[in-house]
């Protein structure tokens, strides 16, 4: 059915493909013309990001980094600055500004921030632009070591990775 149909919206577009010595260029000119076309309306599909995981790493390496120098400001540059990004830790926090003033009252000092440390468990690929990631954090501080699992979502937004959904107990 499917084929049939193929063909009847082919020979609607470019004549019936009955080939004779006379029109055999005439035909391979057609078959070029389709797969020419064929090629172009596939182009505009997402193309695969081999480098996908260890930029997701880089970026998870990013952050943890910019906690441990105590920059709540450069770790957020990990997530996507938007108001559709998700923060789910106690609540549902939406937004990034909401995530950003979440964090600064939740470690106000320094000292509350500790040293971050992540445990990459694994990455699953979702689709061609978008990965799960899950983990697990430790907050290493003075009197605590605080610690849990962690589950995020990235999305290749504008070229770059970035966090667009955190779920973090």
């Amino acid at each position: 059915m499917v084929m049939q149909l193929l063909s009847t919206k082919l020979n609607d577009y470019f004549g019936p493909f009955h080939v004779t010595k006379s029109n055999k260029y005439k035909h391979m000119k057609k078959l070029w013309i389709l797969i020419l076309m064929s090629t172009a309306c596939s182009s505009g599909v997402r193309q695969d990001d081999p480098q996908a995981e260890t930029k997701i790493r880089a970026v998870m390496a990013f952050q943890q980094d910019a906690w441990n120098e105590g920059d709540i400001d450069k770790f957020m540059e990990g997530y996507w600055k938007s108001d559709s990004l998700q923060f789910i830790g106690s609540g549902i926090r939406k937004g990034w500004q909401a995530t950003l003033e979440g964090y600064k009252k939740s470690y106000p000092t320094r000292e509350a921030m500790g040293t971050l440390a992540f445990e990459i468990w694994q990455i699953i690929k979702l689709s061609e632009d978008a990965y799960l990631l899950t983990g697990k954090y430790t907050l290493h501080r003075a009197n605590d070591q605080p610690s849990g699992p962690f589950t995020l979502i990235f999305r290749k937004k504008n070229n770059k990775w970035v966090v667009v959904y955190d779920h973090t107990s």
